[in-house]
């Protein structure tokens, strides 16, 4: 028998999908769907070990283009993620994913062709826009299709396209800057994208469109403003200092539009989602699990290669390669992760995954010139078994809080949350590393990585107790929608 946290909520609507076994179909659907999310994913990671290569190319970029060609993909994708999956419960999923991987080759041709770094960055705005499409759409059909007793298992599959998708941009962009143009890159995302969109052509059905709500634009405006306000001073707060005027700018109208969009989408009759759903404590808890879990993993993706580069000499193929590990315990836990929350419910696998990421954070900062890959893989390999065990039930997690109408939302809810999860990693291990200095001297990165790690890992330990503590409290029901 479920857990009630895995079953749908008792709100889902007569037209919802009856639950049916798993046909050959459906099993072509989920490959379809997770190459999809793992393609969109990858292109997160591939473009940081392309750094070198792009700031010596003919295109001369400034840093500040460099910064942004990296970040114009993970802004536009974050802060679109949510209106999007809206968008896909209302027009329809299957044309918001094609839509999505047509926006998504079309910015890739733009960034190959790119003859200035405006045109790259205006390239990689455009491919992160197609990828806000694809990732919510992706997980919405899953929602759809899977039927009460099979969609933990989907939701686990699509979970682990995601954390695949980093380590396919780690090695993918390693190989490339090592042995090809940076624009081979993106002329490789081209026809991969059509290809996609033809196994979602042939293999992906239609799924009804939920009868509720209407466009909101106005509220659209304000929560994309925000994020992208709120996620453009995450991420250049290691550029500019924390308490710089432009930073502190950024956040405060990220807070202000915040506060302005709850205002108004509680008062609005057609909001774009309610606010009120974060009165679930087990929805909060989830958010912040996952927010918390991406963290840990994208500091890690961020130290790893200049640790892999500068302190144990490997080139950008081979370090890309060496992160292989943390596959292991992605491909392998989510399948003990779906029968320990059968039986338990998930909070021991989301409360045990955690804290392996943070004790193999913990573990990985330990790591200098002397230590053999072999042990730092094993930290790897911890940190891989608590992504698999916890993120499956992490991501049941926030789409079972809303109706099965709003899957789309719900998945974008999610996505938003490892978004600015890994921006937060990312930003706090490069402020660690150049407050200690860091440079590309063997002694003085590994130096610098160990308090970086330490300090991400001790962060997520403490939201580990925060998380647990709202999984036992809180609420499995669906959160009240108007």
């Amino acid at each position: 028998m479920s857990s009630p946290a895995l079953s749908p909520p008792s709100s889902t609507p007569a037209d919802a999908p009856v639950d049916s076994p798993p046909s050959p179909l459906k099993r072509s659907t989920l490959l379809a769907l997770c190459a999809c999310v793992l393609v969109a994913q990858s292109m997160v990671a591939a473009i940081n070990l392309l750094i070198p290569q792009l700031a010596a190319s003919s295109l001369h970029p400034s840093a500040t283009e460099l910064l942004w060609t990296v970040d114009a993909y993970v802004i536009v994708f974050a802060g679109l993620l949510i209106p999007v999956g809206a968008l896909g419960d209302r027009r329809g999923r299957k044309g918001v994913l094609l839509a999505g991987l047509a926006l998504f080759a079309a910015g890739a041709a733009l960034s190959a062709l790119a003859a200035s770094p405006a045109l790259l960055i205006a390239g990689r705005g455009v491919s992160g826009a197609g990828a806000a499409c694809i990732t919510p759409a992706t997980m919405s059909i899953l929602v759809q299709l899977a039927g009460p007793e099979h969609r933990a298992r989907a939701l686990a599959s699509w979970t682990l396209a995601i954390g695949l998708g980093g380590l396919a941009g780690n090695a993918g962009g390693g190989a490339v800057g090592q042995f090809l143009s940076w624009r081979a890159l993106f002329w490789l995302m081209v026809p991969l994208a059509v290809l996609l969109a033809w196994a979602v052509a042939v293999a992906v059905p239609r799924t009804d469109r939920s009868p509720h709500g209407r466009p909101d634009p106005r509220g659209t405006l304000l929560l994309v403003a925000a994020l992208v306000a709120l996620l453009a001073g995450i991420i250049e707060g290691p550029t500019y200092g924390w308490t710089s005027p432009r930073i502190l700018v950024l956040f405060a109208v990220g807070a202000a539009l915040t506060g302005l969009f709850t205002w108004y989408a509680l008062r609005s009759p057609a909001a774009l989602f309610d606010p009120r759903v974060f009165r679930s404590r087990r929805l909060r808890a989830a958010v912040l699990g996952t927010a918390t879990g991406f963290f840990g993993l994208f500091s890690l993706f961020y130290a790893n290669s200049q640790y892999l580069q500068y302190v144990k000499g490997y080139g950008p193929a081979v370090t890309g390669l060496a992160i292989v590990p943390l596959t292991i315990g992605m491909a392998l836990f989510p399948k003990v992760a779906t029968r320990w929350q059968a039986a338990s419910g998930p909070r021991p696998a989301v409360a045990t995954g955690l804290f392996l990421i943070g004790a193999g954070l913990l573990g990985a900062s330990t790591a200098d010139a002397a230590t053999p890959y072999a042990l730092y893989a094993c930290w790897l390999l911890v940190i891989s078994a608590g992504t698999g065990l916890c993120m499956p039930a992490l991501t049941v997690g926030v789409v079972s809080a809303l109706p099965a109408h709003q899957a789309g939302l719900g998945s974008g809810l999610g996505t938003s949350a490892r978004e600015i999860g890994a921006a937060l990693g990312v930003a706090v291990t490069g402020t660690v590393l150049a407050v200690h200095a860091a440079d590309a001297r063997a002694g003085s990165f590994a130096d610098a990585m160990s308090p970086a790690l330490r300090t991400v890992g001790a962060v997520v330990l403490v939201a580990t107790v925060l998380v647990t503590v709202g999984y036992r409290t809180g609420s499995g029901g669906a959160a009240a929608t108007r």
